[in-house]
């Protein structure tokens, strides 16, 4: 077997190269993460942190790292030109494990991101590395870098060898600049500038979207005593101006006295962009991130987007590394993340046109504002965040919950095909494709743990009130142990030691969780299957009724282009599972 320098080239150290390398390296592969800068960028960017991230975060072993630059449960409050609140977006639902929304702040986040990269012995971050040539040899990648030493001269090139190279390196990526594809979409012309403070001079803990017709701002209370001012600047106004301490001072005059006290610690201009890749896979070569799509601030939810695609990427990377799966498993990273990436964009451009209303466009969005209030359900909406797109992945590695066909999942099934005549479940909506709840369990070797660190980070088959092996044949027990399927039995806290006992003797070990807090019946209750396939990054990739368990590994065989490779073999390139 031919040996490669890594095992996969990350280009770009920002938050989301970084958190590639870690969910490879926690997998048990190599990576090198090549970047320009000779350090980590140092101001803050990104500003919000939602809980499918925290997710990624505690799978990479790093979220207890990170914890401390975070404060829970940001609020968000539009509030109009003379401060009356139109909207509170405040979700105190913890279904995926942790609060729905976090303030942070980005360069310490992103230093712990990279300071974890020093448990993986074969895994290397390269600071004056600036990329200059890519090129797909067939069977790897050979990535060419500039170097550059520390008072910033050339220091010759160096080329790094891979079987995969990911660019994450940004919205003016090479990267995806050498793969040809489109960049579509707009970038408005509208300028901001943000400004950084540290000693928070108002010392509210929240978020404030100011669409004030005069001129839309933004106010966010930080972790560690930071505020963050974000003002629109309008068509007249040069970005020069922002230069002139006179009128940094008028912008700021009106949320804090005496503005020229301040003790700033950032102030850039940017303009918002909505922008995505029209592919991202190209034969060995990926695009994640910023690189693959730009998400307007709106909704705080750039660095989430990119900690998706990273997440997305990284399993099904590690699976092919590892001969797990064949190479067609990695198309299903474009076909999964790009059109919600696609989403997410247009509801964030959404929320700027509102933003930017002006003064009869702001009225009659007042009005309808205060409408909207008046009605609970149209209310909550907003309040828990209900216009936010959760993924959904409606094909790529996914097994339709109606017909049991790999590759394609309705999302939902109204008692048609095989599935009708059988249940009689109140629900008519498929969780196949979404992403799982992570309520707190017991086992008999852990109380009060978090579900995923139950099942783990790779793939589990459970079931509800039952042992899942007595669905399975010889062969899908063979499966089951060549993936590394974890086997759980969901059960009432009260069931669970009868359980254990009960399913001891079993073909293949059983996990069984202990459902104290109720969440995992109710999940079950109102859905019409009684057995899940979870996927590596915790998504619903088949759901059934549990006697159809066989054909339901064997559509995700398919689905998941799982390999009959000996384990530690590398599947053929183009073999089919």
């Amino acid at each position: 077997m031919t040996t490669f320098d890594t095992d996969v080239v990350v280009i770009g150290a920002g938050p989301v190269g970084l958190t590639l390398a870690n969910l490879l390296g926690v997998r048990g592969h190599r990576a090198t993460v090549l970047e320009a800068r000779h350090e980590l960028i140092d101001y803050p960017r990104g500003v919000g942190l939602d809980d499918e991230s925290i997710r990624t975060l505690h799978t990479a072993g790093l979220w207890e790292r990170v914890r401390p630059f975070t404060v829970p449960h940001h609020v968000v409050r539009l509030v109009n030109g003379t401060g009356r609140v139109l909207a509170t977006n405040n979700p105190r639902t913890q279904e995926f494990g942790h609060p729905r929304k976090h303030g942070f702040v980005q360069p310490l986040v992103d230093k712990e991101l990279a300071a974890g990269l020093d448990r993986f012995p074969g895994t290397a971050l390269r600071f004056r590395h600036r990329v200059v040539g890519l090129e797909d040899r067939g069977d790897h990648v050979a990535v060419t870098a500039e170097r550059h030493d520390a008072a910033g001269e050339p220091a010759g090139t160096v080329t790094v060898t891979a079987r995969y190279a990911v660019g994450c390196e940004g919205g003016s990526s090479f990267t995806r600049k050498w793969m040809g594809v489109e960049f579509e979409g707009k970038s408005p012309s509208t300028r901001w500038v943000v400004v950084d403070v540290a000693d928070d001079p108002i010392g509210t803990p929240s978020v404030y979207l100011g669409a004030d017709p005069r001129r839309p701002y933004v106010s966010i209370g930080l972790p560690q005593g930071i505020r963050r001012w974000e003002f629109m600047l309008h068509d007249d106004e040069p970005t020069a101006l922002c230069d002139d301490p006179a009128f940094m001072r008028s912008l700021l005059e009106r949320h804090v006295p005496d503005p020229s006290a301040l003790r700033v610690i950032n102030q850039r201009t940017f303009t918002h962009h909505g922008r995505v890749a029209s592919g991202f896979r190209k034969g060995r070569v990926f695009l994640a991130g910023d690189a693959a799509h730009l998400m307007p601030v709106w909704l705080g939810q750039g660095w989430n987007s990119g900690i998706r695609d990273a997440t997305n990427l990284a399993w099904k990377l590690s699976a092919v590394l590892a001969g797990d799966a064949d190479d067609a498993l990695l198309d299903t990273y474009t076909e999964e993340r790009r059109k919600h990436a696609s989403d997410m964009i247009d509801v964030n451009m959404a929320a700027g046109t509102v933003m930017k209303m002006g003064r009869f466009g702001g009225a009659v969005r007042d009005a309808a504002a205060s409408a909207l209030n008046l009605v609970p359900k149209w209310k909550s909406y907003f309040t828990e965040l209900r216009f936010k797109p959760m993924p959904r992945y409606a094909s790529g590695v996914v097994v339709d919950q109606a017909t049991l066909r790999p590759g394609r999942a309705g999302a939902g099934f109204k008692r048609r095909g095989a599935l009708a005549p059988f249940t009689d479940s109140c629900g008519e909506l498929s969780p196949v494709g979404m992403q799982f709840i992570q309520p707190r369990v017991t086992t008999a070797d852990a109380a009060d743990a978090l579900l995923d660190d139950v099942t783990g980070d790779w793939w589990t088959l459970a079931t509800w009130g039952t042992n899942p092996t007595a669905f399975l044949t010889e062969a899908d027990l063979a499966l089951v142990r060549r993936h590394r399927i974890r086997l759980v039995s969901f059960m009432p806290e009260t069931q669970r030691t009868w359980a254990e006992t009960e399913f001891a003797g079993s073909p293949a070990p059983v996990t069984v969780v202990g459902d104290t807090t109720g969440a995992l019946k109710d999940w079950f209750d109102v859905r019409a299957c009684g057995l899940v396939v979870l996927r590596p990054d915790h998504f619903v990739a088949a759901a059934s009724l549990t006697r159809q368990a066989s054909q339901v590994l064997a559509a995700l065989r398919t689905a998941a282009s799982l390999t009959t490779a000996p384990v530690g073999e590398p599947a053929l390139e183009g073999a089919t599972a």
